[in-house]
């Protein structure tokens, strides 16, 4: 076994994780990856790819042309893509190297498909640790290293008509940050190479155990059979509450039914539990009355589809601003009024923008509330719109604030179901309150499947009927979304 780098960084994040993956793939790789982790994958090489144009010129070598890789360093080939490397124990695939005379070293280029603004300390630590274990394989290759950079998108960039690399781009110096941990890299990486050749499966659960479900390994099932389904890790925020979360976990309490009652938990938290031992529903008429007092008629219910293109396509775009591609609009005119549907779906060239800002002036009510899930979504991308299209920049100001978020009412617990098992999410409190409309059915069923279908059919990759195909399956999709928020509101109106 080779420890690669990517292996390293899920034993970083989760050990027991590396060693399914590893030892064991038909469990690591039981759960196909979702359209957003294949989203993920396609931007990484995207622009991966686009970074090699600040170094144009250079030499692909291809990972696991290690012999290639060596004769092209040892000849000091002036620019590489994707040279590889390997020791007894590790390998690795650097983005760029770039050789600098002045300093008869190689300047590594890591390239990260992420943005300036999201300079937290965390993602840091890990581009650090990454770049680490690169450069300590390239030295023990006998490879001249010389300064570490770490690249990534500029959040402050406006893409204007023509996309300016230089611009895109930041480039950082990462040298003293790595050269600080790059001891500690090593031993760790050599505990890693030891922890992923046992033939055994590690015993115990996982460290995944102290975190909050939506942070929980691929292969936690497996590492911790003792957790149902609906456990402790799934009470509202408690991944956040990692003092409480430990404390459950150290008790052995693993059934959000058996948190004791006296238990200190937030309000909110405390309603969820509650609501799962007795296996009832907690309804608060005067909580939901309150909030949806405020919905005046005509009611817009309305839904976006967004693509976040991490390389901006259009003038006016910044790095992972999203694209507004569609959007679903079903108008209640009156209480007890049918309800008249329409819808949007912009598949022609170039940008979407001026196409959309007409469509919503032609079907939005000019008053009334416009009835969202999640209304800081919508409202984002509505602002950008607006800075990209400032001639209606009025028209979409009244828009957002008009916005009103049907979520809340779950959100805030005013309603609590157990089956809703703590989230909040439309896909989570539809099946329980009309369980007879359903995603599963669907060809696309959540937007990340919405975004990449879309990208798609732009990209030209499908055929005329595959593409129109597509196209009405994307517009079945975004449909349901607002009926779904139209039937969840006639039955909170019902409950109060």
């Amino acid at each position: 076994m080779k420890l690669t780098k990517t292996n390293f960084l899920i034993f970083s994040d989760c050990a027991h994780n590396a060693w399914f993956k590893i030892n064991r793939a038909d469990i690591y790789s039981a759960r196909p990856l979702s359209a957003f982790d294949l989203g993920l994958i396609e931007t990484g090489n995207e622009v991966d790819t686009l970074a090699r144009d600040l170094f144009p010129g250079g030499i692909e070598v291809g990972r696991g042309e290690i012999e290639r890789t060596s004769q092209l360093v040892e000849s000091r080939s002036p620019i590489l893509y994707q040279p590889a490397f390997e020791t007894d124990r590790f390998s690795t695939a650097c983005d760029i190297l770039v050789f600098n005379p002045s300093t008869a070293a190689y300047d590594l280029y890591e390239v990260k498909a992420s943005t300036t603004g999201d300079d937290k300390a965390a993602k840091n630590e890990l581009y650090t640790e990454d770049i680490a274990f690169q450069a300590n394989v390239l030295r023990e290759c006998n490879v001249p290293i010389g300064v570490l950079h770490l690249v990534r998108l500029d959040s402050a960039y406006v893409r204007d008509e023509e996309l300016d690399i230089l611009s895109l781009f930041s480039v950082e110096d990462f040298t003293a940050r790595v050269n600080d941990v790059r001891a500690d890299t090593w031993e760790r990486m050599n505990a890693a190479f030891e922890f992923l050749s046992r033939a055994r499966q590690p015993s115990g659960p996982c460290d995944c155990i102290y975190k909050g479900r939506s942070a929980h390994c691929t292969t936690f099932d497996a590492s911790n059979p003792d957790v149902p389904s609906y456990s402790v890790h799934d009470i509202s925020r408690i991944g956040s509450s990692k003092t409480k979360l430990a404390r459950l976990i150290d008790a052995h309490i693993l059934a959000i039914e058996n948190v004791p009652d006296d238990f200190e938990l937030s309000d909110i938290q405390s309603r969820q539990v509650q609501c799962a031992k007795s296996g009832s529903t907690a309804i608060d008429p005067d909580a939901i009355h309150a909030l949806l007092s405020v919905y005046q008629f005509p009611l817009a219910f309305f839904d976006y589809e967004t693509y976040p293109a991490a390389v901006p396509r259009f003038r006016g775009y910044g790095p992972f601003d999203q694209i507004p591609f569609q959007f679903s609009l079903d108008v209640m005119a009156a209480p007890d009024a049918e309800i008249a549907h329409f819808e949007f779906l912009d598949t022609e060239p170039g940008c979407p923008d001026p196409r959309l800002v007409e469509a919503l002036k032609a079907f939005m009510p000019s008053s009334g509330s416009i009835v969202t899930w999640n209304k800081q979504f919508e409202i984002g991308v509505n602002k950008k719109l607006a800075t990209r299209q400032p001639q209606a920049a009025a028209f979409i100001d009244d828009l957002n604030a008009r916005i009103v978020d049907l979520m809340e009412v779950f959100s805030s617990q005013a309603y609590v179901h157990p089956g809703f098992k703590g989230r909040t999410s439309i896909k989570s409190v539809l099946p329980v309150l009309v369980p007879e409309l359903s995603y599963k059915s669907l060809e696309v069923q959540e937007g990340g499947t919405a975004s990449q279908t879309w990208n798609a059919i732009v990209g030209g990759t499908l055929s005329r009927d595959e593409a129109q195909s597509k196209r009405a399956a994307l517009l079945t999709y975004c449909a349901l979304d607002t009926r779904a928020m139209w039937e969840i509101w006639l039955v909170l109106t019902r409950s109060q």
